[in-house]
């Protein structure tokens, strides 16, 4: 089973700065699409970026593109998501995920596409 564990979280002013790492175990790495996916006190875990496995492609929530950049270092079995300007509305637990393309029928930005997850990193923004 793929593991993976998420870091760099902590607290920051708004327009402050953080970059989160996710350690993945697994020779196989390098085949699957990874995301981060965030989740505030009472609300439903939410889409915030992904990155392909082959090209490097990168997708982002509306709400964090121009803000955050996901990456990756196939090398070190780990990806990153270094977030900039951020705001309060960024507080949340932030997950890294795993997805192995198993499950093609859900969308990228659904939960339900992922194989495996963190345990997640927690991020808060004062204002």
């Amino acid at each position: 089973q793929v593991q993976l564990v998420e870091s760099g979280g902590g607290l920051v002013q708004a327009g402050g700065s953080l970059r989160l790492s996710c350690a993945a175990s697994g020779r196989t790495f390098s085949s699957y699409a990874m995301g981060w996916f965030r989740q505030a006190p009472g609300k439903e875990r939410e889409f915030v970026a992904r990155i392909s496995w082959n090209n490097g492609n990168t997708y982002y929530a509306d709400s964090v593109k121009g803000r955050f950049t996901i990456s990756r270092d196939n090398a070190k079995n780990t990806v990153y998501l270094q977030m900039n300007s951020l705001k309060p509305e960024d507080t949340a637990v932030y997950y890294c995920a795993a997805d192995p393309y198993y499950s093609g029928g859900y969308h990228y930005t659904t939960e339900r596409r992922y194989e495996y997850w963190g345990q997640g990193t927690q991020v808060t923004v004062s204002s």
